[in-house]
């Protein structure tokens, strides 16, 4: 939900008038919000929440409280269904909840293929949620990972950039993380790309260090990395629809606070609900940047 400028022009006009003037805000039901992914030679991870209003208070206790508990959900390859677990994982600052292959039982559990095609079946709340995706093939091949020298702010640092491949038939989408030495996997702040200008050519582009968008920006780490780091680029061939929703999402984010930005539907892939069922087809590659 974004405030419309004239919105926010005809408060300013009016604000020294004598008259308190109270606009009831709508307050929406929460709907169910699915984050759910599905990676080559792994098992799936689905998380489930309830959505905050937009004038919602954020704490740990609210955010304690927006999952989802006692759904069932299971996943299917058209072949075999396996159920997923509701676990518990304790960040250590903060426990949240993910629906995971029981591991105790792993003769029905099953990792995902290249390519495959995937059905999440979500029931909680007394309703029903279906959702297909694909891990494609390699449309994109990540081929090389090389860095250069640059100077920023009279500073030394590195600029990380890849060769990709991508195979003559159009409807091709990327996704990238970058880790930094021991840390996390991040996504770029801009993380997707498609091949509508580069169909099947080979082509370089410069990648952005991952950023936690948790993080207030001033808070962020740049885009570059630093002589010592070793660095992994973890590259992901997806699906239009995952390649829709991450697109719309990253550019809701980056527009977040620009009253001149268009605004942005963030294009989820679950009926009835929020957000995302999402196949990734994965490729590493690691390199060390010298001092």
């Amino acid at each position: 939900m974004r405030i419309p400028l004239f919105f926010i022009m005809f408060t300013m006009i009016f604000a020294a008038c004598e008259k308190d003037i109270s606009v009831a805000l709508p307050v929406q039901e929460p709907q169910l919000v699915v984050e759910g992914r599905f990676e080559s030679g792994s098992y799936p991870v689905v998380i489930l929440t309830h959505s905050l209003n937009y004038f919602s208070q954020i704490d740990p206790a609210a955010l304690s409280n927006v999952f989802v508990h006692n759904a069932t959900v299971t996943v299917s390859d058209g072949n075999r269904t396996m159920t997923l677990k509701e676990q518990s994982i304790d960040t250590g600052g903060m426990k949240f909840f993910a629906y995971l292959p029981d591991l105790s039982q792993p003769s029905g559990n099953f990792t995902g293929k290249v390519p495959g095609t995937y059905t999440l079946r979500v029931n909680a709340d007394n309703k029903a949620y279906e959702s297909v995706t694909t891990i494609p093939a390699r449309g994109m091949q990540l081929d090389s990972l090389w860095w250069t020298l640059v100077t920023v702010d009279d500073s030394v640092k590195t600029r990380l950039w890849v060769k990709i491949t991508d195979a003559p038939a159009f409807g091709n989408y990327g996704r990238y993380f970058t880790k930094r030495n021991s840390e996390v996997f991040l996504p770029g702040q801009s993380s997707v790309i498609d091949d509508k200008l580069v169909n099947g050519t080979t082509f370089e582009i410069p990648v952005d260090a991952g950023v936690n968008k948790n993080l207030d920006p001033d808070d962020r780490k740049d885009q570059f990395f630093a002589p010592g780091d070793t660095v992994t680029l973890k590259f992901c061939n997806i699906d239009k629809a995952t390649w829709d929703f991450w697109r719309t999402l990253d550019f809701a984010f980056n527009s977040n606070g620009n009253p001149f930005a268009s605004p942005t539907k963030i294009l989820g892939n679950i009926p009835g609900a929020l957000g995302y069922w999402g196949g990734y087809t994965v490729t590493y590659k690691t390199i060390i940047i010298s001092r």
